[in-house]
This record gives C-alpha cells, sequence and structure tokens, in this order.
C-alpha cells in the first residue's frame, strides 16, 4: 500500500488504469455513499456502450487528468461528499488540493459532477459547488448540469433524479444509445476457493490480513487498533433512554489525539439479522467465498476483504441496518417468483413519481432493511453471494471524544446515546454502533476484555491557540462529548500556572433527572473554578418549553462583551438541523440588540467569527 502511494513508477501503473477506459468516475467519500453512487454509474456505463471504473482520487495521480482526451468519447465524473464545515473527505483533501494549485489546462476533458450534502448545514455541497466551477474554469468542458443530494432530504431520490437526465445528456454528447438491456449486470463472480488454508481468509480485518492479531502502527480507516474497552457505564439513572459513557484503551498504540477530534469505531452486525437472512435464503452462511471482479483492470478486485465467509461478510463487511437503495431492489426484482412483487420493485427502483412514492413509504418511512424486505416479499430468493455483491459497505460510526488527550493520552472517552425505536412494521430497530457498544462489557465471562477497532480522525474543532482567551461551549444532549475534553484540558491548563479566560457552558437537554450527562462532573469543575459558568436548559421539565438559545438571550450583555470585547471563541455541537440554526439566529439578535448592528451587519460578524475560527461548529443531522 505505501509502496504505492510513493512510488512514482507504480502510480503511473494506477493512473493509467483509469486512462483504459472512456468513462472514470472518481468518487470523494467518508461515510461510502459518494463511493457507492459511483459504482452504480460506473455500472450503468456498459448499459451504454461505455467502458466505465470507479475510482478513489486518493489512489490516482489527479494531475494526468488532461491526458484523458487522448481517449475517443471520454468523460469523467465526480461524486463529491462534503464533510463537516464544507470540507473535502479524507480521500479527496490531495485533489482539492492540486484543484487551488494547478494551473494545468484541462484541454477540454468531458465532466460532470454529482455533489452530496446536506442543506442544514450551512455549506451545502461545498465540496460538489467548488469541484463543478473549477474543473470549467481549468478547460473543462461540463456535459451536463451540477447534481446536487441533499441527506437532509432523500438523497436517494436526488441521485436517482439526477441520473435519470444525465444519461440522455451523455448520449447525446457522444452520439450513443441506450442498449436497451435493462437486464442485471453482475461485476463480480462468486469463485469457491480450492485447498482453503483458514490462516489467508479474511474474518473482519479492513485491510491486512490477521492486522487484528499482528497490530502494526499507524492506525488509521485501512488499519484501526484494537482498543480494550476499560469503561462502559450508563450516565443516566432514569428515563427510558440509554445514554452511556465509554473509555478505550489506547496504550501502547501511538495514537494521539486533541480534544475535539473524533474517533471512528467499526462495529458488527447483529448475529441475529445474520442468521435470519442465511436462514430465509437456505445458505451455509460459513463457506468460504471470494468475489472477484470480471473486470480484470479493474484496481478494486473484491466489494469487501476475500476470500471470507458470507458469515464475516453479513456481520463486519455489509449494510444489513440501513433500508436498501433503490438499485438494489432493481436486481433482486430478477428473483421474484410472483410477478407482483417483481412489479413492485421495480416500480420502487424507477424515477416515476408514483415508484418514488412507494420507495418514500414502503421503505424509507417503514424504516424496512433488506431482512425485513425478504420476510414481507416471500416470494423473493436472491441469490446469496448476488446479495453481498449490491449491498454497499458496512462503514466506519465517528463519535466527537468526550476527554482531553493532553489529560487522558492513554485513554479516548466516547458519549453516546442508544438508538432503538419502533418501526410502523413494529419491528424494533436498533442502530448498529449504539446497541454494539451497549454489550461491550469489560471482562467477559471467560475473562476475554471486550475490544473495539477504532482509529482516530483528526478536527478543526481546537480550543484557543492563548488559554487566556474565553470559551463559550454550547452543547445539546451527546453534543457535551467535546466540551468534556475542552474542560478537563483547561483545568489542566489552570493547574500549570496559566492564565486561563472564562469558561462557559450551555448545555440542553430534556429533565434534570433523566440525561443531565456528566452532572457530578460539571457540577466538580464548576465548584473548583474551572468553568466559570453553568448555564443548563431543561427543556422538558417546566410547561413552557426552555432551550439553550433562551438562556444565551438571558445573559447577551455579558456574551456580547465576551464575543466583541475580550476576543471569546464560540464552539457548538449537537443537532445541525434545529439547535445549530437556532444557536446562530440567537447570536444575531445579540448583536443587533446589544451590538446595535442591522440583521445584515449581525450575520456578516458573525460569519467574519467563523473565517477568523473564533465560532466553530461540530454538528450532525
Amino acid at each position: 500500500y505505501f509502496y504505492l502511494l510513493f512510488s512514482p513508477r507504480c502510480m503511473w501503473g494506477v493512473v493509467s488504469l483509469f486512462l483504459s477506459k472512456n468513462m472514470v468516475v472518481f468518487y470523494g467519500s467518508q461515510t461510502g455513499t459518494a463511493e457507492e453512487f459511483c459504482g452504480r454509474l460506473a455500472k450503468d456505463a456498459q448499459r451504454y456502450g461505455m467502458s466505465g471504473m470507479s475510482a478513489d482520487l486518493e489512489e490516482n495521480d489527479m494531475s494526468e487528468l488532461p491526458r484523458l482526451v487522448e481517449i475517443d468519447n471520454s468523460l469523467a465524473v465526480f461524486c463529491m461528499a462534503t464533510y463537516g464545515e464544507g470540507d473535502p473527505t479524507d480521500n479527496a483533501q490531495d485533489f482539492y488540493d492540486w484543484m487551488q494549485e494547478t494551473d494545468e489546462e484541462l484541454n477540454r476533458v468531458n465532466f460532470a459532477v454529482f455533489g452530496l450534502g446536506n442543506k442544514t448545514y450551512e455549506h451545502f455541497n461545498a465540496m460538489g459547488k467548488y469541484t463543478d466551477k473549477r474543473l470549467e474554469e481549468l478547460g473543462g468542458r461540463r456535459i451536463y448540469d451540477l447534481g446536487m443530494g441533499d441527506d437532509d432530504g432523500n438523497l436517494e431520490e436526488d441521485f436517482v433524479s439526477w441520473k435519470e437526465q444525465f444519461w440522455p445528456a451523455v448520449c447525446e454528447h457522444f452520439g450513443v444509445e441506450a442498449t436497451g438491456d435493462d437486464t442485471s449486470i453482475r461485476q463480480y463472480e462468486l469463485v469457491f476457493p480450492t485447498d482453503i488454508n483458514m490462516n489467508k481468509v479474511y474474518t473482519g480485518e479492513m485491510g491486512r490480513l490477521k492486522s487484528f492479531e499482528t497490530q502494526k502502527p499507524p492506525f488509521d480507516a485501512k488499519n484501526p487498533y484494537l482498543a480494550t474497552v476499560a469503561v462502559n457505564r450508563q450516565l443516566n439513572q432514569a428515563g427510558d433512554r440509554h445514554l452511556m459513557h465509554l473509555e478505550l484503551d489506547i496504550s501502547g498504540s501511538q495514537i494521539r489525539y486533541d480534544s475535539g477530534d473524533h474517533v471512528a469505531v467499526y462495529p458488527m452486525n447483529d448475529v441475529s439479522i445474520v442468521n435470519r437472512i442465511g436462514q430465509i435464503l437456505d445458505a451455509d452462511l460459513d463457506t468460504v467465498i471470494s468475489l472477484n471482479n470480471l473486470d480484470e483492470e479493474s484496481n478494486k478486485k473484491h466489494p469487501f476483504p476475500c476470500p471470507t465467509t458470507y458469515r464475516t461478510a453479513l456481520t463486519h463487511y455489509l449494510d444489513i441496518t440501513n433500508p436498501p437503495r433503490t438499485n438494489v431492489l432493481f436486481e433482486l426484482a430478477q428473483y421474484a417468483t410472483d410477478p407482483k412483487d417483481q412489479d413492485i420493485l421495480r416500480k420502487m427502483a424507477s424515477a416515476s413519481p408514483e415508484g418514488k412514492g412507494l420507495y418514500q413509504s414502503w421503505v424509507l418511512d417503514a424504516q424496512r432493511n433488506i431482512l425485513a424486505v425478504l420476510e414481507d416479499m416471500p416470494s423473493l430468493h436472491p441469490a446469496i453471494d448476488h446479495l453481498c455483491e449490491l449491498l454497499p459497505r458496512l462503514q466506519a460510526r465517528y463519535y466527537s471524544i468526550a476527554s482531553s488527550g493532553k489529560v487522558y493520552s492513554n485513554m479516548v472517552s466516547i458519549c453516546a446515546v442508544v438508538v432503538e425505536f419502533q418501526t410502523s412494521t413494529g419491528r424494533s430497530f436498533k442502530g448498529v454502533a449504539t446497541n454494539w457498544l451497549k454489550n461491550k462489557v469489560v471482562v467477559t465471562d471467560n475473562g476475554h476484555k471486550a475490544t473495539v477497532p477504532m482509529y482516530v480522525r483528526k478536527s478543526q474543532f481546537r480550543l484557543p491557540f492563548k488559554a487566556s482567551n474565553p470559551v463559550v461551549m454550547i452543547g445539546l444532549g451527546t453534543g457535551i462529548a467535546p466540551f468534556m475534553g475542552f474542560l478537563q484540558e483547561r483545568g489542566w491548563m489552570k493547574e500549570q500556572g496559566k492564565d486561563v479566560g472564562e469558561t462557559i457552558l450551555y448545555f440542553g437537554c430534556r429533565h434534570r433527572n433523566q440525561d443531565f450527562m456528566y452532572q457530578q462532573e460539571l457540577e466538580e469543575f464548576e465548584k473548583v473554578g474551572v468553568l466559570t459558568q453553568l448555564n443548563v436548559a431543561f427543556s422538558r421539565d417546566q410547561e413552557e418549553k426552555v432551550y439553550v438559545q433562551h438562556l444565551l438571550k438571558k445573559n447577551n450583555e455579558h456574551l456580547w462583551k465576551l464575543i466583541h470585547t475580550d476576543n471569546a471563541h464560540i464552539y457548538i455541537c449537537g443537532d445541525a438541523r434545529n439547535m445549530a440554526r437556532d444557536v446562530q439566529n440567537a447570536f444575531y439578535d445579540i448583536a443587533e440588540e446589544v451590538g446595535g448592528l442591522t440583521h445584515t451587519q449581525a450575520v456578516v460578524y458573525i460569519k467574519k467569527l467563523m473565517t477568523k475560527g473564533r465560532y466553530a461548529q461540530d454538528v450532525w443531522s
């Protein structure tokens, strides 16, 4: 892997692969969705007589992009996800830097861009917009309009709608037409390895075989560290939700982290769901298999690490809990023996208003996962290898770290709420990662220590460089996490004799006696003077709901002084859809009411704070 990255000769080998196809679909992906969409577009290319491949931006020398024009009827498509506050995904960072710095002429390289974003975030689809604009500036030729998917709405529908218009534009531009063949196209062939050596079979590793037995740093997405669970305790004593605090031991791993960073964990699927899928499909889950790419030139040899067993694939590598996307339903339709089931599946995969509505209600709103689809359509019996080819990869889950690396260098803390609810079909939906973490007992009955595959992802959510700068933290629910790290670090700085500025926390939860997370720790921080002011909004403890933005407005004069005169830094963590927006509006009001600014001036003022890194958000929807 490292040879691939650093050897120019080998890099040319990778790059020449994308120069052997006339349609290359590049992805900038953080959670796997953009990568999945790329694979679907590359596969569709065959229906139009084109030769397509999906390509990781990180693994290709993008300075070779202008050479794509050497291939007749060539096209570069980019599926670009936006991460965090308008940032590129990890694997698109180098490509983003190249776009910013290069003055290379793209020689009318044909391109199209589909962006993946979320409207609840300020910088909606920033990477898609930038890529589309910059490729044109560099001399590329846009053959179809920028598509913008919104994960706050229906990302799948946005992509399908864009794709339905994209292909006719490609046909018109290149003078090609659809083959009219709507039959399923297999990308991988099923192979049963002979002379199986079980030491050569993957059992859940992300990259290197046996990497969980012989751990070697550095640890990252392809080489996670197997951390032992040192603490797993429930944070609430009442209420019907389970709030938990875990501590992962990273001693000896050489992993370093800062307050505000994220920890990624690789969960396992629920064993009962895996077994039930095997039962319905009448499959021996312990069969050792390999799914090999039929395109020998592709640099993606397998859809997941192979050889492995169906059980391992369904447990560690494939997403079996989220509702299946429309392309999966389309491909599975051929296996339904009842023509009505076939029609329903194909209709849901179509771009017709009726089909979209049915997919929304029957799959998304009802939260039907692949098991529920199989159970509710008894005539549907797909080949298990084809199902494994179609399902997306199970992704790592990210959590804001709830500790400080300066204080706890050998420990990473996580706080989370267990996701579990009843769906409209009467089934129990359980969040994959939170339920898996909840069941991580520190020491099992046979004396084994529970472990979690993890790595640390760096963040821009950082305490001020100068400890004397005041800090205003606003968190909702598990959004308290990074602020526990901030408070530990500010306390540590005080102990070092540093001049530490005011440290103020606004925390919101539903009920004092049910979900006031870390109550004892926060009250202790306030008692010893690390926390200058602790303001808690219990939204449902009185008739009239009280939220953090109401408490901010109560203290408007003091807050304006901190921001305008004392150079305070503001941090917001939690729900992007409502809380982050409401808090931002509260700061506009404070700037208007106390600072005497007009609304337009207030918006510009807060924007400037963001640009200077004095208004930071770590939010999710």
